[in-house]
């Protein structure tokens, strides 16, 4: 179903009014039910003790009698109810409902037979239909009539259920008014919910089949200052980071092939000079050198390939030793004597100490090292010189390289240690540079857990600078 979750709260919406209007119509009318019964009980024996004690003198006069019934109908009236005076023998002498006039034959209105006090056991009240004389059950409160200590009669107070239903119901509106009022703020809630879930949601999926499909500029165009903002940046950050690893995946593609394909054009083109004959014989030293310098090109590139896979976070090991760190940057130093030679380029090496002890894996520092200072060779002028230094921070050695060559964008620094990133200037003056010496870098300083940092100035160079951690003791 298209809109399967917007239904769903739709039907949970209507599940719970469903719910609320049968909870509110049994179990809350019966509870206020009950509370209006003990209520209108209460007060209806008030009222019946009140008049057993008020109308007891001369309670067997009928002139009495007919002047209190008047007062006495008021009170019926206005109270909802039913008044009634009987004595212990049944008959009754007033009855504030009844239609009939007084019958001096029997010194009464009408004569209940079966009228007994006893039968309610001690309780003051009971839920009947009076001996047949009411059409309909109705609430009974009795209140005996003493006169001299001993019982004359009795007052009984009856409430018909229509009578108290109507009661309760006047007075449980305000119920359903409150029930109301709830519907109508999870109805509030409900369209909330559209606008500020489902809609962004509906627009979340869009953006995910979008991003599916290759199109990682697609925006949600979500302002939510909310966790579905916040989902909706993150899920179009990660397409952009996808959209630029994909360019740069491209990218490295076109300039690992363009590195293959020179090469091995070369190769093929001076070898097939040679076995056609058509290459003087004193020129021929000259080709196999070309030959062996595009060799040399292909071994160094297919090489940084094989160690950027081997230095996936997931499954690189490192071997922990400690070693001198000097001596790691005076062995790298003497490798590159002949070009830092031809080109005049010095070395000025500041050490913390005589010997810097430092754990890590001492091959892969090695060619951090190593990349380093070939990367500052490549872009340092003639006639330059190239700054070392190693200093010593709480447990950390600091160790820094500096050039004073042509420096790095800035729109450039951010992306220098990506790994399928190559931009055309970081080739350099060295052809054979592959463009993954600084992912390389970044990748073993990383699995040391330690930090790398680069600041360059476009015109004024660049310094890269990287932690390790001091051994305070070990053998080199």
């Amino acid at each position: 179903m298209r809109y399967k979750m917007l239904y769903k709260h739709i039907v949970i919406y209507v599940v719970i009014l469903v719910l609320s209007l049968v909870f509110v119509n049994t179990i809350c009318y019966k509870l206020h039910y009950q509370e209006e019964y003990k209520r209108h009980t209460a007060d209806m024996y008030s009222l019946a003790t009140n008049i057993s004690t008020e109308y007891t003198f001369d309670y067997f006069s009928e002139s009495h009698l007919r002047t209190i019934e008047v007062e006495l109908d008021t009170i019926s009236k206005l109270s909802d109810t039913r008044i009634i005076f009987i004595n212990p023998d049944g008959m009754v002498l007033l009855d504030t409902r009844y239609e009939g006039s007084y019958n001096e034959f029997i010194n009464g209105l009408y004569y209940i037979e079966d009228f007994n006090y006893g039968n309610l056991n001690g309780n003051y009240t009971d839920h009947s239909d009076f001996y047949g004389v009411f059409d309909t059950p109705a609430i009974n409160v009795y209140a005996p009539i003493t006169y001299t200590y001993q019982v004359k009669g009795y007052v009984v107070v009856s409430m018909s259920d229509d009578a108290l239903a109507r009661k309760v119901n006047s007075t449980f509106y305000i119920n359903y008014i409150a029930l109301g009022f709830v519907l109508v703020l999870s109805l509030a809630f409900v369209i909330v919910y559209f606008f500020q879930i489902y809609k962004p949601v509906k627009k979340l999926i869009r953006a995910t089949e979008e991003y599916g499909k290759g199109n990682f500029k697609y925006k949600t165009n979500i302002k939510n200052a909310d966790e579905i903002g916040r989902l909706s940046s993150s899920l179009e950050y990660m397409a952009s980071q996808v959209g630029d690893m994909d360019m740069f995946q491209q990218k490295f593609l076109s300039n690992i092939s363009h590195d293959f394909r020179s090469p091995l054009t070369s190769i093929k083109g001076y070898l097939e000079a040679i076995e056609d004959g058509t290459v003087p014989p004193e020129m021929i030293k000259k080709y196999v050198r070309i030959i062996l310098f595009e060799t040399d090109r292909l071994t160094k590139l297919t090489s940084n390939i094989l160690t950027l896979n081997e230095l996936d976070p997931k499954s690189v090991r490192l071997e922990i030793t400690t070693f001198d760190l000097n001596s790691i940057i005076r062995h790298t130093i003497e490798t590159f004597e002949g070009k830092c030679k031809d080109r005049h380029i010095n070395f000025s090496i500041i050490y913390a100490n005589s010997k810097e002890l430092v754990k890590g894996d001492k091959s892969k520092i090695g060619q951090v090292i190593y990349n380093l200072i070939d990367n500052a060779i490549k872009f340092s002028p003639d006639h330059s010189t190239i700054a070392i230094t190693v200093k010593e921070r709480g447990e950390k050695a600091f160790i820094s390289i500096k050039d004073h060559g042509c420096g790095i964008p800035k729109e450039n620094l951010n992306k220098i240690f990506d790994r399928f990133y190559k931009s055309d200037s970081s080739r350099g003056r060295d052809k054979k540079g592959s463009g993954l010496g600084l992912s390389i870098t970044k990748e073993v300083i990383n699995a040391h857990d330690e930090t790398i940092d680069v600041v360059s100035t476009v015109g004024g160079g660049t310094e890269f600078t990287f932690t390790l951690e001091l051994a305070k003791s070990g053998k080199q």
